[in-house]
């Protein structure tokens, strides 16, 4: 693993003293490469990992088209390492698909299908069947029993703790699939389309992206750029859900983002709700 990682800072002509900065909001921790042996201090983590190591990805940069690598960030493996649940993610998309579906189908009952009000014929004496009006729903032209009303609304809601492992489920699988990139920030040189668009074609990020950011005002530039791309998204940090990640091809956080969802994430899962989490976890035994 040594060897590749050094054979991996060689490619990218770095200068005389060759030096990858981690870049955190918090903290800078400086990885420098001597000879053949490289020195990475762990991230500092509230709820540090026990069992698997960090996820390293590259930090890249928007101000050029081409790529253009900054350093490297560490992921925690809980929250964009775990293992891909298919029922999970298949059961958020569900409830999405769902929760904003109104049915607007509508069937008149017998007290409104205009007509009927009087009694076909007498209760008695002509030997057939007691009927009150030529509009119930044994008639033909009469009400509909049961029918659909309109207005009817699907939504439910979905256990909290089956929307986080969601979560962690798509951004997993995200980045096993090299769908995942990290970037400093969301500052570009120019708000015309095509500069996004040849950034897109030339990284092979696409065809469709969404970007995530930490705050729901984006800069002047990219804002400009993506408003007439409908393949490409921007979406704030609270915003983040598991139909939006998959509708898009490719994902793009800013390290702000990125570890604002750590953060969270890695406080509810553990959190004291240990009884609540238990079905939704795999049996490792």
């Amino acid at each position: 693993m040594t060897s590749i990682l050094i054979n991996a800072f060689k490619r990218l002509h770095l200068s005389i003293v060759p030096q990858i900065r981690i870049i955190s909001s918090g903290y800078t921790t400086a990885v420098t490469t001597s000879g053949d042996a490289i020195s990475v201090t762990q991230k500092e983590w509230k709820f540090p990992p026990v069992y698997t190591k960090p996820r390293e990805v590259w930090i890249e940069s928007l101000d050029t088209v081409e790529e253009k690598k900054l350093g490297l960030f560490e992921l925690h493996p809980l929250v964009y390492a775990a293992v891909p649940r298919i029922d999970i993610i298949h059961r958020n998309v569900v409830w999405q698909q769902k929760y904003r579906w109104v049915s607007w189908a509508h069937t008149k009952t017998r007290a409104e299908v205009r007509g009927g009000g009087k009694k076909p014929w007498p209760q008695k004496g002509l030997g057939r069947a007691r009927h009150g009006s030529i509009r119930s729903p044994l008639w033909r032209g009469g009400g509909i029993a049961h029918g659909p009303r309109s207005g009817k609304s699907h939504f439910f809601m979905l256990p909290f703790h089956l929307r986080i492992h969601g979560l962690t489920s798509t951004l997993s699988a995200k980045l096993a699939q090299d769908d995942l990139h990290i970037v400093k920030d969301l500052e570009i040189p120019s708000d015309e389309p095509e500069y996004l668009i040849d950034l897109i074609e030339n990284r092979n990020w696409g065809p469709s992206v969404l970007i995530v950011d930490d705050t729901d005002i984006a800069p002047r530039n990219i804002t400009v750029a993506t408003e007439n791309l409908p393949h490409v998204n921007i979406m704030p940090v609270y915003g983040l859900n598991v139909y939006s990640m998959l509708k898009h091809d490719t994902l793009l956080l800013t390290l702000s983002a990125a570890e604002k969802i750590e953060e969270r994430i890695l406080h509810h899962l553990h959190s004291v709700t240990n009884e609540q989490q238990a079905e939704f976890k795999l049996s490792q035994i």
